[in-house]
């Protein structure tokens, strides 16, 4: 099957951290963004075409987003606003810097492997997927991503 199409923005908001700004950059070149997203839509929704806005917040926006709209006041690693799923897959994923930096040097992975994982994650979310409904959804979603970051050159992101 073809890579679907996928009409992406790419934004970098880090006005309270511009220190990590050229780092996470560097981490996100649009044509690897778009390949993540493209393979998240080709193994979530058979294809379907998609419209992402992929922003990069620092920790401020990220903790202001999270308690906003999921009530819970702590800066989280990606937030997913999905507004369609078909006939075309629309979302905004909104992802933190600073979290997602730490995490990465906690779990021993290079930022871009955790960035890849995550917007595979949040894609899935755009699609309907959620590991928060049962443990079956859960592994279902896992396997999902383990699957498409095989596909991409990465390492299994749960190990």
């Amino acid at each position: 099957m073809t890579a679907p199409d996928l009409t992406l923005s790419l934004q970098f908001a880090l006005r309270h951290a511009p220190d990590l700004a050229a780092r996470h950059r560097a981490a996100l070149p649009r044509a690897k963004v778009a390949r993540w997203i493209k393979a998240a839509l080709l193994a979530g929704s058979d294809g379907l075409p998609g419209e992402f806005t992929v922003r990069i917040v620092d920790a401020e926006d990220g903790q202001s987003l999270n308690r906003d709209y999921r009530q819970k006041d702590y800066a989280t690693n990606v937030l997913t606003f999905d507004y369609s799923q078909e006939p075309v897959v629309a979302a905004d994923l909104v992802l933190c810097a600073p979290v997602i930096e730490r995490e990465a040097q906690e779990q021993g992975k290079t930022l871009e492997a955790h960035y890849a994982h995550l917007l595979v994650h949040g894609a899935l979310h755009a699609q309907g997927y959620d590991h928060e409904t049962s443990h079956a959804d859960a592994e279902e979603m896992e396997g999902i991503e383990i699957a498409v970051m095989q596909k991409l050159g990465y390492g299994n992101p749960y190990q």
